[in-house]
């Protein structure tokens, strides 16, 4: 029998950096990549392999529950459980070109360039260098002392404030200063949330296609990602239910989900907190792009309709400002402020106080919410402009979605061909692009590319751009 082959792995390492837990799925998923465990064979219970190793049922169930939320293995009841049947392990693939490909992983989701459709970067030429000069300049002026020393780990207190006072407005938010917390990127707020409420072993909802640097930052901590599929109305929550009903959080992108920029419908967000409430479970809201949307107003965000204390709410300002400044905030309920206070004091070292001085000026004396209301605008301009551009020249070979905000493209490609292949060709070109199949978990799927707008400044600059894509194609 198959299982037989697995339980006859050598024994396990107790001075070992890995945990247990870990070292299990580790032979499991090797068992699997070299063929001793094929689709369909069946694998020790749980029960039997806690017995055989005399270890603790929890760290059999978390290894347990890390291949199966990875699809090795699947759970079939009085069957027992089996690796998942048809599993296709994913094999290097020959490439015209390894070495840019290999640099499209590495550099992919926060590269330091400034290229054609590079995502994730705001409007550059279009920022207000001289009113942030004057107030940089300002606040250097008017540095005393206490301004010197470490900065405050929740967050300069003026910009608590300021957030606090934006959010109420703007996105339907009540909360208190108190209950914002500043850090330095989506990625720290990620850490903070994970010390504070996720252990390792634990299950968390992720969208499937959706940022991959979430489930990246899970995979370190040994936190287990569940895939559930999104389709025209946002995160299918019946999936996510289905297969992970027991997962200790959900990580959404309510008001365009990353990167299909479909919005979370109502009944979907009520069912997803009703899920959170039973379960008591957490809600990550990433609202990373929520102002910018192009046929209505901007959606309420899912914190404003939580009223249980579910839903924790990352914001960031290097979508509607510059990446540079690396500023972004969380908002947590009430009851765990003192939580966070605590966690956040354990690793957090703050943010430059003089960079938050400078955006707490910018948003008292209006110029925030002008930007946003220009970029806006702009967006809208520009998008519509990268469109024709494009479909004039590539119609042929792509259709475009028709999607309702955000700040990038999604250009379907025709026929079979590979959207890595294509996104290596371009980085070797010069021009940046991103495969929607890298978004998923399996790394399958429609071929697409994901190519940002914002800095394309009109039609005959996209349709240059589009015909040195053509020639690669």
């Amino acid at each position: 029998m198959a299982g037989a082959k697995v339980s006859n792995f050598s024994p396990l390492d107790p001075a070992a950096a890995e945990p247990f837990y870990r070292q299990i799925y580790d032979r499991f998923r090797g068992s699997i990549a070299s063929g001793l465990l094929k689709p369909g064979d069946r694998i020790p219970s749980a029960r039997a392999l806690t017995k055989e190793l005399g270890l603790a049922r929890g760290t059999i169930d978390a290894a347990y529950s890390l291949l199966a939320a990875e699809g090795y293995i699947q759970a079939r009841g009085q069957a027992g459980t089996v690796v998942t049947p048809g599993l296709k392990l994913r094999t290097p693939v020959a490439d015209p070109v390894p070495q840019a490909a290999t640099r499209v992983a590495e550099v992919s989701f926060r590269p330091d360039s400034i290229l054609p459709f590079q995502m994730g970067l705001p409007a550059l030429d279009v920022f207000p260098r001289k009113i942030w000069a004057r107030l940089g300049a300002r606040c250097l002026r008017a540095m005393q002392a206490p301004d010197m020393v470490h900065p405050s780990v929740f967050g300069l207190r003026a910009l608590r404030a300021e957030i606090a006072a934006y959010l109420q407005v703007s996105r339907g938010i009540n909360c208190a200063p108190s209950q914002v917390f500043v850090t330095s990127g989506y990625r720290h707020t990620m850490e903070l949330i994970a010390h504070a409420f996720l252990k390792a072993g634990d299950r968390v909802w992720l969208e499937n296609p959706g940022y991959p640097p979430t489930r990246e930052l899970l995979r370190h901590m040994n936190i287990a990602a569940v895939p559930v599929p999104v389709d025209g109305e946002g995160m299918v929550v019946a999936e996510g239910i289905k297969f992970a009903p027991r997962a200790r959080a959900a990580v959404v992108t309510p008001a365009h989900q990353s990167p299909l920029s479909v919005s979370l419908s109502l009944p979907r967000r009520l069912a997803l907190l009703d899920w959170a409430v039973r379960n008591n479970a957490w809600v990550i809201e990433d609202d990373y792009d929520g102002e910018y949307r192009y046929v209505s107003r901007p959606l309420p965000s899912l914190k404003s309709l939580d009223r249980d204390g579910r839903v924790l709410y990352a914001g960031t300002f290097s979508k509607v400002l510059l990446p540079s400044i690396r500023l972004a905030y969380l908002v947590v309920p009430e009851t765990q402020v003192e939580r966070f206070e605590q966690i956040t004091q354990a690793f957090a070292g703050g943010s430059p106080e003089l960079t938050q001085a400078i955006v707490t000026a910018f948003i008292t004396e209006g110029h925030f919410a002008r930007h946003i209301q220009r970029m806006r605008k702009l967006y809208a301009e520009r998008r519509e402009a990268t469109v024709a551009g494009l479909e004039r020249v590539l119609g042929k070979h792509m259709r475009i979605d028709s999607q309702p905000g955000g700040m990038h493209l999604i250009l379907r490609l025709q026929g079979r061909r590979s959207d890595r292949r294509l996104v290596a060709r371009m980085r070797a070109a010069g021009l940046y692009g991103e495969a929607l199949t890298d978004w998923t978990m399996d790394g399958d799927g429609a071929s697409a590319l994901l190519l940002s707008f914002t800095n394309i400044d009109s039609q005959t600059s996209a349709e240059k751009l589009g015909k040195r894509i053509l020639q690669l194609i």
